[in-house]
């Protein structure tokens, strides 16, 4: 793939390439590591934090648990729907227990946070502690993370390096391969 520049942040919106990506991923794992807090388990919310969560699970080398959420689904993924919540949590061992790390990429409005919170003490009583993990909290969220790495005052649309696979399709990748772009 060639490595197009990215359009210039603003007030509006914030471009993220995918090494800023990776880096602030490793500044939110320095945030909580420095934070000396312990915990049992990674449990991250997919589809946004699958990304933070892996690479959250392999560096503390700690089990990894994925609940699917979903609600940025119309118009590629930019417009806000009801959040639906996966009833099951997807662990490779055991169940989801004690202290657990959740993982996501963005605290926006703030309502996905608040409500997988309800879900896990409703649904997960072996739980025993949770604590919020995100690269960027909005100051429109209604929820506040125990850890985040950037605090975003001006509510910016963060434009994700992955997001260009939103409205991507097979025939289009295979033909970008072929161009050997």
């Amino acid at each position: 793939m060639k490595n197009t520049p990215l359009p210039v942040s603003d007030d509006k919106h914030l471009w993220v390439g995918w090494d800023d990506y990776h880096r602030a991923i490793e500044g939110l794992v320095r945030v909580v590591f420095e934070s000396g807090w312990k915990f049992d388990q990674v449990l991250c919310l997919a589809r946004g934090g699958l990304r933070p969560g892996d690479v959250f699970s392999r560096i503390f080398d700690l089990p990894l648990a994925i609940l699917s959420t979903s609600s940025y689904r119309a118009e590629a993924g930019t417009v806000q729907g009801a959040l639906n919540i996966a009833k099951h949590v997807t662990v490779t061992k055991g169940t989801l227990e004690g202290k657990v790390l959740l993982v996501d990429d963005l605290a926006d409005s703030g309502v996905t946070l608040s409500k997988v919170q309800r879900h896990l003490q409703a649904n997960f009583p072996m739980v025993t502690e949770v604590r919020s993990a995100v690269i960027w909290c909005k100051a429109c969220s209604t929820f506040k993370p125990d850890y985040f790495l950037e605090y975003l005052p001006t509510n910016p649309w963060i434009h994700q390096p992955f997001e260009e696979y939103d409205s991507m399709r097979p025939e289009q990748v295979v033909a970008r391969l072929k161009d050997g772009d």
